[in-house]
């Protein structure tokens, strides 16, 4: 009867020990398990702290929904940092290394075997080198050259106009009424400025589906095409064009007039464009 005295006077004083840690704000461990949530429900009863529990029982008596909080349960986490950033496994593989060793399977002549020509530091031999005989591009023959002042034109069919003019996109002319010129095919979307370098040249792909008559001047013309034109009804008229009309007719917003000669502001000719005069086309164009 004595000793059970003892004993519940001690748990009694621990108890009390305990509590007035509590009262006097001793904050609880960090590193202390996470506890059950029936002793935390408890500890949120008895005003915020924990009781203590013996080592023998918090290491052995289980939580009441049956999860175990021990040291074991606990699970390391690795976050990412810039000091731990590498790449996955097999992700990266280094070539190898010449002329560091006979271990390293390309050491001494690193690959190179002995002497020759392939062997020397430099260029070595030519693709094209087939151990002296005549080379495949000098056995070949050549025929033709190439122009290097020939003025590259946009080719555009007849049949093409055709099509633009069903959709929509371009307009017959009507008697008195000024031509398609380039300006009209590049607004209907047959071409885009930034393409027509020196002209537009009609073809007469699809010259058998013309059959509007229309009134057309462009760069040059093939013979097919204006004998589908004028087939049809139409016109067509051939005008040189150097790069300064082509600009001129296809960015008119850039020749916008500058006033009169003295400075005056005159609205009048500040919103006419000034055009450049035509250029003569040169001899070898000429009928």
């Amino acid at each position: 009867l004595s000793s059970a005295l003892l004993s519940a006077t001690r748990s009694a004083s621990a108890v009390a020990s305990t509590g007035a840690a509590c009262r006097l704000g001793a904050a609880p461990s960090m590193l202390r398990r996470p506890a059950a949530p029936a002793a935390a429900a408890a500890s949120s009863a008895s005003g915020g702290c924990q009781l203590p529990m013996s080592t023998a029982a918090s290491a052995v008596a289980p939580s009441a929904d049956g999860a175990d909080y021990g040291p074991a349960s606990r699970e390391a986490v690795t976050f990412l940092t810039l000091n731990n950033l590498s790449d996955n496994p097999g992700a990266r593989k280094y070539g190898r290394r010449i002329g560091r060793g006979i271990g390293s399977s390309k050491g001494k002549t690193s690959g190179r075997g002995h002497k020759g020509q392939k062997a020397r530091a430099g260029s070595g031999v030519h693709p094209t080198f087939e151990g002296g005989q005549t080379k495949l591009y000098k056995r070949l023959p050549k025929r033709g050259f190439t122009n290097v002042h020939a003025e590259e034109m946009v080719p555009i069919n007849v049949g093409a106009l055709q099509d633009f003019i069903d959709m929509g996109r371009l307009s017959v002319p009507a008697d008195g009424d000024q031509p398609l010129t380039i300006k009209d095919l590049v607004d209907a979307g047959m071409t885009k400025a930034s393409s027509v370098k020196h002209g537009v040249k009609l073809l007469g792909k699809g010259q058998y589906r013309l059959r509007s008559p229309i009134k057309i001047e462009v760069s040059r013309a093939s013979d097919k095409a204006i004998a589908a034109i004028e087939r049809a009804g139409g016109e067509i008229t051939t005008v040189h064009y150097n790069r300064l009309a082509l600009r001129a007719m296809l960015k008119p917003e850039k020749f916008s007039g500058a006033g009169g000669a003295d400075g005056a502001d005159d609205e009048d000719e500040e919103s006419k464009p000034v055009v450049p005069r035509q250029a003569k086309p040169p001899p070898t164009l000429m009928p």
